[in-house]
């Protein structure tokens, strides 16, 4: 399976088949994603393999040990190693194929952000608008 950031500069591989993903809310997560949540995978160490740009990746890391890779080009959450282990923190939206893969666990739900709730009355669409005026008459 391959992956890749944004612009394809960060380029990286991982042999067999990922099942599991889990979606961490806590609020260090939220603000290195910008979303509800952080999704991503771990592979062991021996299964993964940079094929290009491992130059442009850049290190952000707090004092309390939380570290954020990204491609330097263009932004993107790109894979690390996890300090400790033999295990690779892998960003799920950079892969490719994902076809067995679910979401398996929810993590830090407590600290999830306030406007994040699941609702059955939540516009659903399967593409994007067609321009922001009819997004906002759809609600």
């Amino acid at each position: 399976m391959q992956g890749e950031c944004l612009c394809g500069t960060v380029i990286f591989e991982i042999d067999g088949e990922i099942r599991n993903l889990y979606q961490c809310h806590c609020s260090l997560c939220r603000k290195a994603t910008g979303a509800a949540a952080n999704a991503a995978t771990f592979v062991q160490a021996s299964v993964f393999r940079w094929v290009s740009g491992q130059g442009e990746i850049r290190s952000y890391q707090k004092p309390s040990g939380f570290r954020s890779d990204f491609c330097g080009v263009c932004g993107s959450p790109v894979p690390n190693s996890l300090k400790g282990t033999d295990m690779v923190w892998v960003p799920a939206g950079l892969l490719d194929g994902l076809t067995a893969s679910r979401v398996s666990v929810h993590l830090h739900t407590s600290s999830a952000a306030l406007w994040e709730q699941e609702s059955s009355g939540c516009v659903r669409l399967e593409s994007g608008p067609e321009s922001l005026e009819s997004l906002n008459r759809l609600l």
